[in-house]
């Protein structure tokens, strides 16, 4: 049984994504397979479990030799299974910078796409086949797309992406906007979470100036709520990075509706990213980032100490 799984913390994209792939494998190329994930789904995430009636994947905490894996939204090794190298990996679907380090024991099918979202290419990959598709594979890939560019708004967004969503808008009778904003607020709703999960929730792994950091992002259309809390998040910083083995926490409040992010600024170190990076003059412990709304394109990119 093939098993196919995304990045930790799993986001809509990597929730959405291994069950789209395994439809495919199963009833396409008739492999037997299963979608899983490496951890829990984000409350958005969960809220396309319930929208289109799918069942949550397993959760994984590893993978043993000999299993055959699909590897789809990542192909960065610092986000897979820790035994990775001791199972098969036999293709995988991403639409990130190719982050190398991945061994495999023989040649494997790679597809990396400069597209806004995985759903995207699996969208084209599958072809024809889409006809065949349940409502719940199409819902999954229409959430998926607008997850990821944020209704369009991000500027990862290409017009392949918004061709497809509309496309797949239309055969399910979704109004795009209207459906966007009751994600968004799924999105938004960290009312169940600590601040430990928060800064953790949507956060990908970097090396800066020979510093670990969490690049932590958390997209939301109430973001006064997170503000709210932002001395206790950044209290809580230090203990997650030492636990993550991470330098630093940055975390990037990206509010969907104004366009822009606002980094918490915790430390001088935290500053002198700000000010370096983003061209900005930092006076106290946060700092607005006006059209910020990509940790892959326009955050990830321009970090600099």
């Amino acid at each position: 049984m093939i098993k196919v799984f995304g990045h930790t913390s799993p986001d809509t994209d990597s929730t959405g994504s291994p069950i789209i792939w395994a439809w495919y494998l199963n009833e396409v190329r008739k492999t037997p397979a299963v979608a899983v994930l490496q951890g829990e789904p984000n409350t958005e995430a969960a809220w396309m479990l319930n929208r289109w009636n799918l069942d949550k994947p397993e959760i994984i905490a590893d993978v043993a030799a000999g299993d055959q894996c699909v590897i789809v939204d990542t192909n960065n090794p610092a986000e897979l299974p820790a035994s990775l190298a001791e199972a098969d990996v036999i293709e995988i679907i991403d639409h990130h910078l190719l982050a190398g380090g991945i061994k495999t024991r023989a040649p494997i099918n790679i597809t990396i796409r400069p597209l806004a979202c995985t759903a995207t290419i699996m969208h084209d990959l599958i072809g024809d086949d889409m006809a065949r598709a349940p409502e719940g594979v199409k819902g999954a890939m229409l959430t998926c797309i607008l997850s990821d560019t944020l209704e369009f708004r991000s500027p990862t967004t290409t017009a392949h992406d918004r061709a497809v969503a509309e496309k797949l808008a239309a055969d399910l009778g979704v109004n795009i906007h209207e459906f966007a904003s009751e994600m968004f607020a799924a999105k938004s709703d960290v009312s169940a979470f600590g601040d430990d999960a928060l800064l953790r929730m949507d956060s990908k792994e970097y090396e800066l100036g020979g510093k670990q950091l969490r690049v932590s992002v958390l997209e939301t259309t109430a973001p006064q709520v997170l503000l709210d809390r932002k001395a206790a998040l950044m209290a809580a910083m230090p203990a997650v990075a030492a636990a993550d083995g991470a330098d630093e926490v940055l975390l990037f409040i990206v509010d969907i509706l104004r366009e822009e992010a606002t980094l918490l600024v915790p430390n001088e170190f935290v500053k002198q990213v700000a000010e370096r990076s983003f061209a900005v003059t930092v006076t106290g412990d946060s700092v607005v980032l006006p059209g910020v709304m990509s940790r892959k394109k326009q955050i990830i990119p321009v970090l600099a100490v």
